[in-house]
């Protein structure tokens, strides 16, 4: 199936911010799904977290004392809720790279490339006035506080960094930009409304209150290669150059070199 007119790339900048209303988005033709799936996929999220600690309880284990949990309960709730999308789209759509957009062109790799360096400067900039607000001892994520209080050997800190710079980008991506998405466009709601209503989710999806600022700031330049594009692949790329630095401190920290 060749990809519509208006889902190919446009060249330079200007043309791809006119091109946002402009062009509207074609009609999803096939996509039989829509919130009801986004709402699922984050309940396979949220219960699978918590079965994953309650069986730890369960099992007497402290979840920061045992390596296997911390990657477990980081790792696998992202991707079972992300792997959950991608089968929702076979079953009742026409697949993940049709109902997600989920490609990537050498357009896609520049401009994630270029908005995900302008993710980590507005990032840092965000990040300083924001422990200024919050404290030094209150700035920190979920996952860096799971990770203070694991002393993880190299090859569970070399995969945590896989996932938070990689594997993690990915997941969300699918989840927000992609189905998420997708399930606005359904209902005819404008590009505009997609990326707004993408942002503000995924900032409070982390479930995170005191970050969702933080996480809203974040979100913007990944929501912004989204919408230029069309496809999920500039936001990946965005995602991912936005979590390099975060997720190497991390593997960093948790070997014990900072």
């Amino acid at each position: 199936m060749s990809e519509p007119e208006s889902l190919k790339p446009r060249r330079g900048f200007l043309e791809s911010v006119r091109d946002i209303s402009r062009n509207p988005e074609p009609e999803r033709v096939g996509q039989r799904w829509g919130f009801g799936a986004f709402l699922l996929v984050e309940a396979v999220f949220i219960l699978s977290a918590v079965f994953i600690t309650a069986v730890a309880k369960q099992l007497g284990v402290n979840l920061f004392d045992s390596v296997p949990l911390v990657l477990i309960g980081s790792i696998v709730p992202t991707v079972l809720a992300a792997g959950t999308a991608i089968v929702i789209t076979f079953v009742r759509g026409n697949g993940p790279k049709i109902d997600l957009r989920f490609s990537m062109t050498k357009e896609d790799l520049a401009t994630g490339l270029k908005l995900g360096i302008l993710g980590l400067v507005l990032t840092y900039v965000a990040a300083r006035f924001w422990t200024m607000i919050v404290g030094e001892q209150n700035a920190t994520s979920a996952v860096g506080d799971l990770l203070s209080g694991a002393n993880l050997p190299l090859a569970a800190a070399i995969t945590m960094f896989l996932y938070v710079s990689l594997i993690g980008p990915v997941c969300e991506e699918i989840i927000y930009r992609g189905l998420l998405w997708g399930a606005v466009e359904r209902q005819g709601w404008s590009r505009w409304a997609a990326f707004g209503l993408t942002t503000v989710v995924f900032a409070i999806g982390h479930f995170e209150p005191l970050r969702t600022s933080l996480l809203l700031v974040i979100a913007i330049p990944i929501g912004i290669a989204r919408l230029l594009t069309r496809r999920l692949g500039a936001s990946i790329v965005a995602h991912v150059i936005n979590n390099f630095l975060p997720g190497l401190t991390l593997l960093l920290v948790s070997i014990g070199v900072m």
